[in-house]
């Protein structure tokens, strides 16, 4: 049985396919976490979801920004913007089977392997959550996503404010933070502060900013984190931190971690992909 982490794949089936296979993955054998974005842009979101829902428990994703954006867009909360290809979820006859899978999926999963925990997300998550807070808090808005009142959320999902944690945040407001710090974030103040407006690489943070996770005191600093989302920081490989959105829409590769008996024994593999949308445009 081997463990593997892949990055945003945003609707490139093709590429999740090669991928697959130059990993031999079995379903029956390997477990494979998919890190969030699983659609738009690309070309493929409904193959890909229909590959995910039809593996069950051998392929277990996490929801990033582009899979809310395709939530909210199915229930009239947001208008796709012409880079989108949401169309492809949106028009195909098994629409509400692969809205209904997708709207069950966590934002924030854990896996306990050789006596470690391994903590994956999307984006990130901030300085002042444990690995359990995270965990907890992303519950939170699962609850609300599998459940009746989905639609009036997602119409309220979106806005940068609060733009920082509270415990004593409430109702959307307290949903809204946990889902930007999930989906959204990459830097942050030292405080946890969010920033929703930069998107370099981590080495050229805008003043006063750092990348989530160099915030000094971060309570997750020892745990072993896996994320995408960030896609000029690239591959990231730190004893406790793994970034693995590659731009695989971009025209980059699509990216595979197999850890071995424990978590710092990794090997990326990765997948050249055909370019989908040109970044910028």
């Amino acid at each position: 049985m081997a463990i593997y982490c892949i990055g945003d794949i945003q609707g490139c089936d093709s590429a999740l396919g090669r991928l697959l296979d130059s990993i031999g993955f079995s379903p029956s054998r390997d477990t494979v976490y998919l890190l969030g974005d699983l659609v738009n842009r690309g070309p493929e979101s409904a193959a890909v979801l229909r590959r995910c829902a039809a593996h069950g428990d051998a392929l277990r994703a996490l929801l990033g920004n582009h899979d809310l954006h395709l939530l909210a867009a199915a229930h009239g909360a947001r208008k796709p913007s012409k880079r989108d290809t949401l169309h492809h979820v949106l028009d195909a006859p098994d629409r509400d089977a692969l809205l209904q899978w997708l709207r069950h999926q966590p934002l924030a999963r854990q896996h306990e392997h050789a006596g470690e925990t391994l903590l994956m997300v999307h984006a990130g998550v901030l300085p002042q959550w444990t690995a359990q807070d995270a965990l907890a808090l992303a519950d939170e808005v699962h609850a609300v996503l599998k459940g009746p009142d989905l639609p009036d959320f997602l119409h309220q999902m979106y806005g940068n404010r609060p733009d920082r944690w509270s415990s004593a945040l409430e109702g959307t407001e307290r949903l809204r933070v946990i889902v930007n710090a999930f989906t959204r974030l990459r830097f942050c103040s030292p405080e946890g502060v969010m920033d929703f407006e930069s998107t370099e690489s981590a080495a050229s943070a805008p003043a006063g900013l750092v990348p989530w996770f160099e915030a000094p005191g971060r309570r997750t600093a020892n745990t072993v984190m896996a994320f995408g989302h960030w896609s000029t920081l690239g591959w990231l490989n730190r004893p406790h931190l793994l970034g693995l959105d590659t731009g695989c829409v971009w025209g980059g590769c699509l990216s595979a971690v197999r850890f071995g008996s424990t978590l710092a024994q990794r090997e990326l593999i990765q997948v050249h992909c055909e370019q989908a949308q040109a970044p910028g445009n």
